[in-house]
């Protein structure tokens, strides 16, 4: 019965497009739609409709670790049509669900409309690469997307740490390792201390959740490996801070050198509702130049924002003018915008000066030619 109703509810879930899947007791399932919350139609979940529910997809593995520590983390496949990642937990006692559907096909970064310089920047030979926002704002894509990027065009080896695997990779022009924390290896630190041993070229690190795995990540950037990684904070600038802050104060100079000399680029991302329908991101891109280099080891991060500002030659772009270009392109309506925005007011105020100015052109008489 429950392998019959999750293949339904993961069937109705692709076909509709939904990001999620929510299972818990006291209502029906729930699908995340183009970011909102929709009831399905069918019978209030029973204790026992969950736990047969999560018994029918998570390994023996996943149930002990449930059992044992109240929650677990898996990915698998469904069929050849999508695969999932699942969070199995424990509320007031009973099992609960969320499936994120991740969908199979690769989306380039064009189609993610990702900032065009990363392109450039992914061909480097050494550094590291930050993709930040919060959770559920597209990082895991935009990393498979770029991974992909450099799978199709160069010969390296590509190492991703995940926890769990997500995107599956199949050796292209590259040759990809996928390693699961907690199924292939124990921790990212000591994944990334042992993909250095294993010749890559490319580190993908899932995320940098401890000061352990940012030391890590921050070494194989510098020994000559190109590293991605996953933070979950909402600016460029904040992104800096937050690497620096999580160092005791004695080794903060040390790390500012460091950080100065690895770090690409910093890339925050957000998802909007786009109008007609689905989604969209909103990309903030820092290139690291010479003087935001200078910046990040002279302690002067307040001035990010400013030289992202004026580094437009570079490729660079703040959160809130990539929010107004699509307000301006009628992609995005106009609360949704300043929903994401960092300073709401500087961009509402900024709306309405474009809109004065559209209707004093609307309003303005045509030019005759005489």
């Amino acid at each position: 019965m429950a392998t019959v109703l999750i293949d339904k509810l993961l069937e109705a879930c692709i076909r509709q497009g939904a990001s999620d899947i929510h299972i818990t007791v006291g209502q029906p399932p729930v699908f995340r739609l183009h970011g909102r919350m929709r009831k399905l139609e069918t019978k209030v979940l029973e204790p026992d409709d969950t736990v047969s529910l999560m018994k029918s997809i998570a390994p023996d593995r996943c149930q002990r670790e449930l059992q044992e520590a109240g929650t677990s983390d898996f990915g698998f496949a469904f069929g050849d049509q999508a695969r999932f990642r699942v969070s199995i937990f424990k509320q007031r006692g009973n099992i609960a669900m969320v499936l994120r559907q991740i969908p199979n096909e690769m989306l380039t970064p064009e189609q993610l409309g990702a900032p065009e310089v990363l392109k450039k920047l992914v061909m480097r030979p050494r550094g590291l690469i930050l993709v930040t926002g919060p959770t559920g704002s597209g990082k895991s894509t935009t990393l498979a997307s770029l991974v992909n990027y450099i799978n199709e065009r160069i010969d390296h080896h590509i190492i991703t740490i995940e926890d769990p695997i997500e995107f599956y990779h199949y050796h292209k022009r590259s040759t990809v390792n996928q390693r699961e924390i907690g199924v292939d290896v124990p921790s990212f630190s000591e994944a990334i201390r042992r993909a250095l041993r294993q010749d890559p070229d490319v580190i993908l690190v899932g995320e940098m959740r401890d000061l352990e795995t940012i030391e890590a990540a921050i070494t194989a950037a510098e020994t000559g490996h190109i590293v991605f990684a996953t933070l979950h904070t909402n600016s460029a600038q904040g992104t800096v801070n937050r690497i620096i802050d999580a160092f005791p104060g004695n080794l903060q100079d040390q790390i500012r050198v460091q950080l100065s000399t690895s770090l690409i680029a910093v890339v925050a991302q957000t998802l909007l509702p786009r109008i007609g329908g689905g989604r969209i991101a909103a990309f903030e891109t820092l290139v690291v130049t010479p003087a935001v280099s200078n910046l990040i080891r002279e302690n002067k991060t307040f001035r990010i924002n400013s030289a992202i500002q004026t580094g437009a030659k570079y490729g660079m772009q703040l959160t809130d003018d990539c929010l107004f270009d699509h307000w301006l392109a009628e992609r995005v309506e106009m609360e949704d915008v300043l929903a994401k925005a960092h300073d709401p007011d500087a961009l509402a105020k900024r709306i309405a000066t474009a809109r004065r100015q559209m209707l004093d052109l609307e309003g303005a008489p045509d030019a005759k030619t005489s």
